[in-house]
């Protein structure tokens, strides 16, 4: 099952959280938050997505949308004196007609992050890198960076051949099916002049507790009511 499925979803619920919070039992209302939340994550990218962006989280309050926003350059999304960040902010605000509350995250290792590993490899192919080269230089840094295993595959016209085909780069552990592995796993694409080149990037960070995800579980239910009660005294 674990090599049929998104490793993500796999494992949501388990190790992994939900990237939007926010519950509505009205079917018009959910439809309608559904779109809104995928309208935020695209003009986010769109605006600050040269800022490697790996994540966008989201959560919702009764008047009010908290957006977190996990990047390897956080200095570009705040800009000098918070310029950037601030009409960033004015953008989403005037998207979704509600107040933004924007949390601007470091990613620790980027170089062990599935999305951002795969949007370098893309990158790198634009410029006409070898995708040997690019995927090797990813390996070794995601090694030296603390992952405990990473697979890369890469399909398409290769180096411009007639035929597309498939090739992988593969070091230490993928335990795909485990539940309590903590798998990162992303997808990029790179548009060259043959056409697009698939990128996929599993990366092995090591396994989650059960007793570690409680008490993450714990501290996470107590920060978001911390912020409810934040918002209700305001």
């Amino acid at each position: 099952m674990g090599r049929k499925v998104h490793p993500y979803v796999f494992r949501l619920g388990y190790i992994k959280d939900w990237r939007s919070k926010w519950y509505s039992a009205d079917k018009k209302v959910y439809t309608e938050q559904i779109a809104e939340d995928r309208a935020i994550r695209m003009l986010i990218r769109k605006q600050v997505g040269h800022a490697g962006i790996s994540e966008v989280r989201i959560e919702r309050f009764p008047k009010q949308v908290t957006i977190y926003v996990h990047t390897a350059k956080p200095g570009i999304i705040i800009g000098r004196k918070g310029v950037s960040v601030n009409q960033l902010r004015s953008g989403l605000e005037s998207l979704t007609q509600k107040k933004i509350k924007l949390e601007v995250l470091e990613v620790e290792k980027p170089e062990s992050n599935a999305f951002l590993v795969s949007e370098s490899i893309a990158q790198q192919i634009e410029k006409r890198i070898s995708h040997k080269r690019a995927m090797k230089q990813a390996v070794t840094r995601a090694m030296r960076g603390g992952a405990q295993g990473i697979r890369i595959n890469v399909g398409g016209r290769l180096s411009g051949s007639e035929m597309a085909r498939r090739e992988m780069v593969r070091e230490g552990r993928i335990p795909l099916n485990t539940l309590r592995a903590n798998i990162d796993f992303a997808k990029n694409e790179a548009n060259t002049t043959y056409g697009k080149i698939g990128i996929k990037v599993w990366v092995y960070t090591g396994e989650v507790r059960p007793e570690e995800r409680t008490k993450q579980i714990q501290e996470e239910i107590q920060a978001a009511a911390a912020r409810a009660e934040q918002e209700t005294n305001e």
